[in-house]
């Protein structure tokens, strides 16, 4: 089965040619895009930095021998100029490089002077903090940069620690509705087994394709080897992904997706406030102090019916909310 809307797979990292031939070959059924970082971004100066440079000729060999185009992380503009000597077909910048707007100015620049056209496309993923205006002014700077060639610029959702950050991806698409809009679930889910419903979600939210992290032994991956998911993997996937439900409008689709991630961090912010409720009996306990302390919750209580007086919520609602909390 051939997925009809931009596919990129590969690993995180290019390890060696062996791995990426290994890899290629097993993706072939899906015919993807071709992906593999070469220079690693890492936190940790010590964890693996990838391979540089060399890595290219191992794409080269990828394209070559299964015809397929490929793609790989740019940071800089030495980055830029080896990946089009090397016929690189796709470049993406990361979501560090696209947290500071004057390298991504430096990498549109650099791009416009250069002949590109051996390149199918420049894709742009989210920023690390959620920041809409951020990530659309980086697109923009690319297409301005590039106004002068018929090289397309797209979008790439990676969420922000691995919250999918949904709005973020709304104002973009509102905003620039003619750029498309790919999901990245690798990092967005931060582990493999939550790869597949994200991908149902960005069928169901009608996106225009998938970048996947896949790996033969993700087990065995130098980075990111707990969200990587083998081609086997990626293939179920890709066949059972589900028509969107069009009897609903879009615009309503993405607002309860909106929703369920705001539902999602609410009720991980209610476990984390009962097990602090539950240290604090025991400081209690230990201390021999009252487990009722009333002024301290008077306190609490009139500061958060102010609060829903500000915010335009029933005052009732909040004291509803706060006095189950506090019961239970």
């Amino acid at each position: 089965m051939i997925y009809h809307k931009l596919l990129i797979a590969g690993p995180c990292a290019a390890e060696s040619q062996e791995q990426v031939m290994a890899i290629a070959a097993a993706l072939q059924p899906l015919q993807p895009i071709f992906r593999a970082g070469l220079w690693k971004p890492r936190s940790n100066p010590q964890s693996f930095q990838g391979v540089g440079a060399e890595g290219l000729k191992w794409l080269l060999q990828v394209k070559q021998h299964f015809g397929c185009e490929v793609a790989t992380e740019v940071a800089t503009t030495e980055h830029i100029r080896l990946c089009l000597d090397a016929k690189t077909d796709y470049l993406w910048i990361g979501a560090r490089t696209a947290t500071n707007p004057i390298v991504i100015q430096q990498l549109a620049d650099a791009l416009a002077s250069y002949d590109t056209t051996s390149l199918k496309g420049i894709l742009v993923k989210n920023p690390m903090n959620e920041d809409a205006k951020l990530w659309i002014g980086n697109i923009q700077r690319f297409s301005n940069a590039l106004k002068d060639s018929d090289l397309p610029v797209l979008a790439v959702l990676r969420g922000c620690n691995h919250h999918p950050c949904w709005d973020m991806a709304y104002q973009l698409r509102s905003q620039l509705p003619s750029v498309p809009l790919l999901l990245d679930p690798s990092h967005m889910a931060g582990m493999a087994d939550k790869v597949a419903p994200l991908c149902c979600q960005s069928a169901e939210l009608e996106m225009d394709g998938l970048m996947v992290e896949t790996h033969t032994q993700p087990e065995q991956a130098l980075s990111d080897a707990q969200q990587q998911i083998t081609p086997q993997q990626l293939l179920a996937i890709i066949q059972s992904l589900p028509s969107p439900d069009r009897s609903v409008p879009l615009s309503l689709r993405w607002l309860r997706a909106m929703m369920d991630e705001v539902d999602e961090d609410l009720w991980l912010t209610i476990r984390k406030r009962m097990e602090i409720s539950r240290r604090i009996g025991e400081v209690k306990r230990e201390e021999g102090m009252q487990i009722i302390q009333k002024e301290r919750f008077e306190h609490i209580l009139n500061r958060r019916l102010q609060w829903a007086q500000e915010n335009d919520i029933s005052p009732q609602t909040i004291k509803d909310i706060y006095n189950a909390l506090h019961k239970e």
